[in-house]
């Protein structure tokens, strides 16, 4: 059974491994990630694994969802975009906008933000495992761009984009 709670469990074990690209005097740990996409190399995957990571994580925990869904217009599940057009263009997922005040995050919810690394729109992506008033705690992939998986506290800010909730025991190729 596939379940937000049990991605977030996931999530955290992955995000405190930890997993890391290519950096100094350590061979990159990120293949079981980058493996599920099939045109992509840890070379290409570098410093560009957040969404991968997110991913990833939701396999693990049982999610059936194809790495390049149809509803993914910019690119595929390995992009920030290819998650914020997955959501908004699969009516079973629900997408909240980051200022949206009704909205609880919970854990397993993914979330997208907003000018973290590059200041450009859905430039990072992580999943909640913990929400508070002023902040949430995240699973991340490649956090502060310097290529290493962590659990992180961010603010509830001007930097959330949005928030992905994907249902309990979702299944891409059923109606």
């Amino acid at each position: 059974m596939c379940t937000r709670r049990k991605l977030a469990e996931i999530a955290r074990v992955a995000a405190q491994k930890p997993f890391y690209g290519i950096i100094q005097n350590k061979e990159p740990n990120i293949q079981p990630i980058v493996a599920l996409f099939p045109k992509w190399n840890i070379k290409q995957a570098d410093k560009n694994w957040c969404a991968a990571f997110v991913y990833y994580c939701c396999t693990e925990a049982g999610f059936s969802i194809p790495y390049s869904p149809d509803e993914c217009i910019s690119c595929s599940l390995a992009g920030c975009g290819g998650w914020e057009d997955f959501a908004l263009n699969d009516k079973r997922i629900d997408y909240y906008h980051g200022n949206d005040d009704a909205f609880i995050p919970e854990a397993g919810d993914i979330v997208i933000y907003d000018r973290v690394f590059i200041n450009a729109e859905h430039d990072h992506i992580g999943i909640v495992l913990e929400n508070h008033p002023d902040s949430i705690v995240v699973a991340e992939g490649n956090t502060f761009n310097d290529n290493i998986s962590r659990v992180m506290s961010r603010n509830k800010d001007e930097h959330i984009r949005a928030y992905i909730r994907i249902p309990n025991n979702f299944n891409y190729y059923e109606t």
